[in-house]
C-alpha cells in the first residue's frame, strides 16, 4: 500500500505539472461536458472580441470560463472517486456527486448574468439598429416578414403531421402554400396603392388556394385557416415593425 502511495505523489515540481496536464488531457478528451463548454467558450470568446469589451470586462468574462470549466473539471474528479469506492448505491455518494453537479449549475447561472451585464446593452443596440434598418426599407421588411410567416407555416404543417398532440385532429393539416400565397398578398396591399395589382394579387391568392383544393391535398377549411393564420401573423408583423419606426 506504501508503495501505491508513492507512486501517486508527485516526486518534484515537474512531475507536478507533468500529472495536472494530463488530468486536463483526460478530462477535455473523454469528458463530453467539457468538451461543449470548451467550443462554447472559443466561439463565445472570439464573438466577445466584436463588442469591444475594455480590459476589466473581458478579464471578467475570461474567468467566469474558467470557472466553469474548472467545476466541471472537480465535479469530474469527485464523480471518479466516488465511483473507485463506491461499486454500489449509496446516499452518501449520490449526496456527494449532487453536490458537485449543483456547484457546476452555480457556475454556470453566473456566467449568464455576468454575460448579461456585459453583453445585454451592446446587444440590444445592435439589435436595434438592425431592426430599424430592416424596418425601414420595404423590401427588406417584405423579405424578413415572408421569411418569418414561412417558417412559421412550416411548423405549424409539421405539428399537424406528428400526431404527438392529442387535442389536435390528425386529419386537420394545414396548407403551406395558402399560407404563403395569402401573406404575399395581404404584403402587396400593404405597401401598395395601385387598385389593379392589389385586385391581381388577390386573385393569385385564390387561384392557388383554389388548386390545393381542386388536387384533392387540402380541404376548404384548412385552406380558409391557413389563409387567416397568414394574414393575421403579417398584419401583426407589419404593425410591430412600424412601432419600431
Amino acid at each position: 500500500m506504501k508503495k501505491e502511495n508513492k507512486e501517486l505523489k508527485n516526486h518534484n515540481f515537474i512531475d507536478a505539472w507533468k500529472n495536472a496536464f494530463n488530468g486536463i488531457i483526460y478530462a477535455t478528451t473523454t469528458q463530453g461536458n467539457i468538451q461543449k463548454q470548451l467550443i462554447i467558450a472559443v466561439i463565445v470568446v472570439i464573438v466577445s472580441l466584436f463588442f469591444n469589451l475594455n480590459r476589466a470586462e473581458f478579464l471578467c468574462f475570461l474567468f467566469t470560463i474558467v470557472l466553469i470549466i474548472f467545476a466541471e473539471m472537480v465535479n469530474t474528479a469527485i464523480e471518479t472517486v466516488v465511483d473507485l469506492y463506491v461499486d454500489v448505491y449509496h446516499p452518501k455518494a449520490k449526496i456527494a456527486k449532487d453536490v458537485a453537479a449543483g456547484g457546476v449549475v452555480i457556475t454556470t447561472i453566473n456566467a449568464i448574468i455576468v454575460a448579461y451585464f456585459l453583453f445585454f446593452d451592446k446587444i440590444a443596440d445592435i439589435g436595434l439598429a438592425f431592426l430599424k434598418n430592416v424596418t425601414s426599407n420595404p423590401v427588406h421588411l417584405s423579405f424578413a416578414i415572408m421569411v418569418i410567416v414561412m417558417i412559421a407555416a412550416l411548423a405549424l404543417v409539421a405539428y399537424a403531421k406528428s400526431n404527438k398532440h392529442k387535442g389536435l385532429n390528425s386529419k386537420f393539416v394545414p396548407s403551406g402554400h395558402a399560407a404563403i400565397g395569402f401573406a404575399a398578398n395581404t404584403l402587396i396591399w400593404l405597401l401598395t396603392d395601385n387598385i389593379v395589382i392589389l385586385m391581381l394579387s388577390l386573385v393569385t391568392a385564390i387561384l392557388l388556394a383554389e388548386s390545393r383544393i381542386a388536387a384533392k391535398e387540402h380541404k376548404l377549411s384548412e385552406i380558409i385557416f391557413s389563409g387567416c393564420f397568414a394574414t393575421v401573423l403579417v398584419l401583426v408583423l407589419y404593425g410591430i415593425a412600424m412601432a419600431i419606426v
